[in-house]
C-alpha cells in the first residue's frame, strides 16, 4: 500500500479552554451568532487613511450585515450604518439581481456591497435594490433612488463626481450631489442589454461588471451584450409555494454563447465610440482596464478555445487597437486579476510559461522589461501595488502549497522577495495604494481574524481580532478543537498529492472507525490547506467517522502541469488520485477498510458518482450533491476550458457522462441532493439521472430542496437538512444504525 512520504505535521490541539467540553450539535452550526465569530468582510481603507470600513454581520443574525468602521488612531470598532434601519429586508431581489448574488456567491443581505468616493466624503451603499449615500461628515444618509428596478453593480466615479449603475438592462449615471439621473443607454431590453457582465463572464471569467470609468471621470467604456442567439433553457423554479418556470438563456457546451461588443462614451459629447474587436464575434471580454492616464484602454480578448488570449490597446478616440500581448497555450489559459497599467505606461502581468505562474513587467508596447519573481512555486495573485516605492504586494504558497503569505518585491530592480507575513496559516489582503494592508489570517486553531498593517507588516491595529477566549462563540467546543493531519501521497505519475486527516477529539489507535471521503476534485480548487476548518465537518468526528480530504492533480496553487493534468478528460486523473487516497485510508490500522463513504457537491458531486461507479470501488455509499452528470449540459466557458466541445471530444464527454456508468453502481449506495431552484448546474442533471437509475431498478435515495439554488448546503434555511441528512444516511450505510 502507498505510505505518506511526509511525518504527520500536526494531530490534536492542546488549549487552555474549559475543563468541560461540549459537543457541537448539527442545529449549533446554523444559529447565530456564527461559530467562526466576528468576521470582517468588504474592507478598504478610506483615501485619507484615518479609518477601515468593513462589513459585518449582526450577532443576532450572522447573514444579515452592516457597514462598520476602526479609526486608524485607535479605539473601539463602530457601526456607521445600521441596514435594518434602512430596510426591513423583505423585499424580493429581481430574478437579474438573485442571478447576480448567486454568480458572485454572495448568501448574505443587508449591506453585501459599498464603495467610497476618492475624496473620502462619500460612502456609497446599494441595499436591496435602491441606493443610499452616506455623508461622512455629519453621518447623513440620503436615499438616491427608489425605483421599481433594481439598481445593480453601482459605483461612485474615480473623483466622486457621479453615481453609476445598471437598472433594467441599461446603464445610468447621476451627480453624487444633486441633479437628475441620466440614461447613458435606453435600447436595453429582452436578449439586450448595456453596462452588463453576461453569465458567463460571472460564472466562469470572474468578471461581474459591464462598464468601467476612464481616472478623469469624461468617459465610460460599457458592454453591449445581445444573448438573443443564446438557447432558452426552460428551468422549473420549484418551490414551497408552488412552480414558476424561468425561461433561462444557457449558453450549454458546444451552442452560442452572448455576443460581447465594448464602446466608450464620451459623457460630454454623448458620443460612443464601438471598439473593434475582430471579425471573430465568437470571443470572451475577459477584463477592460484603463492606463494610468486615461488614453489608452486595455482589453483582454480570450478566444473561444481559451488557448489564446491578447491584450489589445486602445485608443477610445479612434476605437481602433493594438495587440501588445499574447498568451497561448495548447491547454487552456487561465484568465486573472493580475494586469496592473502603471503611471509610467509599462504594465505587470502574471504568466505560467515558465511552468509556474510568476510575475513580470512589460513595457507599454508590450515589450518584455524583465521578470519579477522566479521559482518552483507559483504566485497566487498581486494583491497591491506601491508606485512610489516600486514594489508589488502579492500572494503566494512559496515553501508549501498548504499555507500562503504575503510578500513584497521590486518591480523595477526585481531581486529577493521580502515577507510582510509569518508563515503558519493562511494570508489574505486588502492593499491600499500606500502600501498599508488590511490583512486577514487563520489556521486550523485560528478563526479568522483581521488587522490593519503598515506596508512594512507591522500590526498597527486590530480590526476584528476574534480571539479564540471566553466569550466567543466557537469557546464552549474549544477544548475539543482538533487539527488535521497532514501528509502527501505520490499520483501515478509520481507527482505529490497532498491529504489532510481529521479526527474526533478522543481518537484511539486502537479503536477502527469508518472514513468519509470528502471531495471536491474540480479543476481550479484547493481543498488543503492550514485554515480554520469548516465546523460541519466537526459534527462528523463527533459522530465517530475520520474526514479524509486530498488536492487531485488539476487542483489550484501548484504547477502549469499540475493543473492541465485533466486537461480534456475530466473524470479520469482526479478520479484516480482520489482513489489512491482511499487506499491509503483503507491501509490504516485504525480505518475500517469496508467503510468508506464519499460526499460532495457540484463538481463534488460529479466525482462522488465517478467514484462510486468506478471499477472495484473502494466505496461503500456515497451522497452526490448537484452533480453535473453529463457535460454537454453545463456551460460552455467552463466546459469547453477542460474539455473541448462535444463534437471535437465526444470519447471525452462519453467517458464522463454518469449514466453510461450506473450499471455499476451498487444497489442504495447513492444519497442524491439537489437544489429545485439551481440555476448553475441545472436540475435537468439530476432529472437524468434518476430516469436511468429507474430504468434499470436500482434502488437509490434522494433529498430535494425546494426554492434552493445551488449552494444549499451554506444555505440559513436548508443547511442544516443538508448536514443532517448527511448524517444520517452515513450512520445507515457506514454504522448500522
Amino acid at each position: 500500500m502507498i505510505r505518506p512520504s511526509l511525518t504527520v505535521l500536526a494531530t490534536c490541539l492542546a488549549l487552555s479552554t474549559p475543563a468541560l467540553a461540549q459537543k457541537l450539535p448539527p442545529e449549533r452550526i446554523f444559529a447565530d451568532p456564527g461559530l467562526s465569530g466576528p468576521t470582517a468582510r468588504g474592507v478598504a481603507l478610506s483615501p485619507d487613511g484615518k479609518r477601515v470600513t468593513y462589513l459585518k454581520g449582526k450577532a443576532e443574525a450572522a447573514n444579515v450585515q452592516d457597514l462598520w468602521a476602526a479609526d486608524v488612531a485607535g479605539g473601539e470598532p463602530y457601526r456607521l450604518i445600521d441596514s435594518a434601519a434602512l430596510s426591513s429586508g423583505a423585499k424580493e431581489l429581481s430574478e437579474a439581481e438573485k442571478a447576480r448574488r448567486e454568480r458572485a456567491r454572495v448568501s448574505a443581505r443587508g449591506i453585501v456591497e459599498y464603495s467610497w468616493d476618492s475624496q473620502g466624503r462619500f460612502i456609497l451603499v446599494p441595499l436591496d435594490g435602491d441606493l443610499y449615500l452616506d455623508s461622512v461628515a455629519d453621518g447623513k444618509v440620503t436615499r438616491l433612488t427608489e425605483t421599481p428596478g433594481d439598481e445593480v453593480d453601482a459605483r461612485v466615479s474615480p473623483k466622486g463626481g457621479f453615481v453609476s449603475y445598471v437598472r433594467d438592462q441599461n446603464l445610468y449615471i447621476r451627480p453624487i450631489i444633486g441633479g437628475a439621473e441620466r440614461a447613458l443607454t435606453t435600447e436595453g431590453k429582452d436578449a439586450l442589454s448595456f453596462g452588463t457582465a453576461e453569465f458567463i463572464a460571472q460564472e466562469e471569467l470572474d468578471r461581474f461588471s459591464g462598464y468601467w470609468w476612464n481616472p478623469a471621470e469624461t468617459a465610460i467604456a460599457y458592454t453591449r451584450v445581445d444573448e438573443s442567439g443564446v438557447d432558452i433553457v426552460p428551468r422549473a423554479d420549484i418551490g414551497p409555494g408552488g412552480a414558476t418556470v424561468v425561461n433561462q438563456r444557457y449558453p450549454r457546451a458546444g451552442r452560442p454563447n452572448a455576443v460581447v461588443d465594448l464602446f466608450v462614451q464620451d459623457l460630454a459629447s454623448g458620443k460612443a465610440m464601438q471598439l473593434d474587436l475582430g471579425a471573430n464575434k465568437d470571443i470572451y471580454v475577459a477584463r477592460v482596464d484603463w492606463s494610468a492616464d486615461g488614453k489608452t484602454l486595455y482589453v483582454q480578448r480570450l478566444s473561444r478555445d481559451q488557448k489564446t488570449l491578447d491584450i489589445i490597446a486602445f485608443d477610445p478616440s479612434t476605437g481602433l487597437g493594438k495587440t501588445v500581448l499574447t498568451e497561448t497555450d495548447p491547454h487552456f489559459i487561465e484568465v486573472h486579476e493580475d494586469f496592473r497599467p502603471l503611471k509610467d505606461g509599462s504594465f505587470l502581468w502574471s504568466s505560467e510559461k515558465s511552468g509556474f505562474n510568476h510575475l513580470y513587467r512589460h513595457a507599454a508596447d508590450g515589450k518584455l522589461i524583465a521578470q519579477i519573481t522566479k521559482g518552483d512555486w507559483p504566485v497566487d495573485r498581486i494583491e497591491g501595488v506601491d508606485e512610489k516605492r516600486q514594489v508589488v504586494i502579492l500572494g503566494a504558497s512559496v515553501e508549501t502549497p498548504l499555507e500562503r503569505r504575503l510578500y513584497e518585491i521590486s518591480y523595477a530592480k526585481p531581486g529577493k522577495l521580502k515577507a510582510l507575513t509569518p508563515a503558519g496559516g493562511w494570508w489574505t489582503a486588502k492593499v491600499a495604494a500606500n502600501g498599508a494592508f488590511a490583512g486577514s489570517y487563520s489556521d486550523p486553531k485560528t478563526p479568522p481574524q483581521t488587522a490593519l498593517y503598515a506596508p512594512d507588516g507591522k500590526r498597527v491595529r486590530w480590526i476584528e481580532e476574534n480571539r479564540l477566549a471566553e466569550g466567543h462563540p466557537y469557546w464552549p467546543y474549544a477544548a475539543t478543537l482538533t487539527v488535521p493531519e497532514y501528509g502527501v501521497l505520490k499520483a501515478a505519475d509520481g507527482e505529490d498529492l497532498h491529504y489532510a486527516l481529521l479526527k474526533p477529539a478522543d481518537f484511539d489507535p486502537a479503536k477502527k472507525y469508518p472514513a468519509i471521503v470528502s471531495v471536491y476534485g474540480g479543476p481550479h480548487a484547493q481543498r488543503v490547506s492550514r485554515t480554520w476548518q469548516s465546523a460541519s465537518e466537526r459534527t462528523y468526528l463527533e459522530a465517530g467517522y475520520l474526514i479524509f480530504k486530498l488536492d487531485n492533480r488539476g487542483s489550484a496553487n501548484r504547477s502549469a502541469k499540475f493543473k492541465r493534468a485533466l486537461d480534456r478528460k475530466l473524470g479520469t486523473v482526479e478520479v484516480e488520485d482520489q482513489i489512491v487516497g482511499a487506499n491509503y485510508l483503507k491501509s490504516l490500522p485504525y480505518v475500517e477498510a469496508d467503510k468508506l463513504g464519499v460526499m460532495g457537491w457540484s463538481y463534488g458531486g460529479f466525482m462522488t458518482l465517478m467514484l462510486l461507479t468506478a471499477e472495484n470501488t473502494p466505496f461503500k455509499a456515497g451522497a452526490a450533491g448537484a452533480p453535473p452528470t453529463e457535460w454537454g449540459l453545463y456551460d460552455t466557458a467552463y466546459t469547453e476550458r477542460y474539455m473541448g466541445t462535444p463534437t471535437d471530444n465526444k470519447a471525452g464527454y462519453a467517458y464522463a457522462d454518469i449514466n453510461t456508468r450506473v450499471a455499476r453502481l451498487k444497489p442504495g449506495s447513492l444519497l442524491l441532493l439537489h437544489g429545485m431552484a439551481d440555476d448553475n448546474v441545472i436540475f435537468e442533471n439530476s432529472t437524468r439521472l434518476i430516469a436511468e437509475l429507474q430504468k434499470k431498478a436500482i434502488p437509490f435515495e434522494m433529498a430535494l430542496y425546494p426554492g434552493e439554488r445551488h449552494s444549499a448546503p451554506g444555505s440559513k434555511t436548508k443547511g442544516l437538512s443538508v448536514l443532517k441528512t448527511h448524517l444520517e444516511f452515513f450512520g445507515r450505510k457506514l454504522k448500522g444504525q
